[in-house]
């Protein structure tokens, strides 16, 4: 117990303040900046309210068909589902080509660098 007896914080502040008078002023900015990035870390790190989205599947079901139904009905019911069809594969292509292009760019921001 005789440790915690002898700690005493206006010695302390003031041994603080002997330590840093005799730094350079650069370490000190240095000092400012490393406590500064520290913060923001730690800010960060508590703060992080995200919340990822929950996860909703995409379920298919099937449909049930009648076994008597004509060849024309299959093909209208083809041409109906075909327009969905091509919605969704142009809506596909489109979001590839956009990350296909945020790429690009990344390449191309990087290859000035010579990376």
């Amino acid at each position: 117990m005789q440790f915690f007896a002898r700690l005493s914080p206006v010695r302390a502040y003031k041994d603080l303040r002997f330590f840093l008078a005799q730094r350079h002023p650069y370490e000190l900015g240095f000092l400012a900046a490393a406590l500064a990035v520290t913060g923001f870390f730690l800010y960060a790190f508590m703060r992080s309210d995200y919340v990822p989205p929950v996860y909703q599947p995409h379920i298919i079901y099937v449909q049930q068909w009648r076994a008597d139904r004509t060849d024309a009905e299959i093909k209208a019911q083809q041409a109906i589902d075909k327009v969905d069809q091509d919605k969704r594969i142009a809506d596909q292509k489109a979001a590839e080509a956009k990350v296909k292009a945020d790429y690009r760019k990344l390449d191309q921001s990087l290859s000035k660098w010579g990376l």
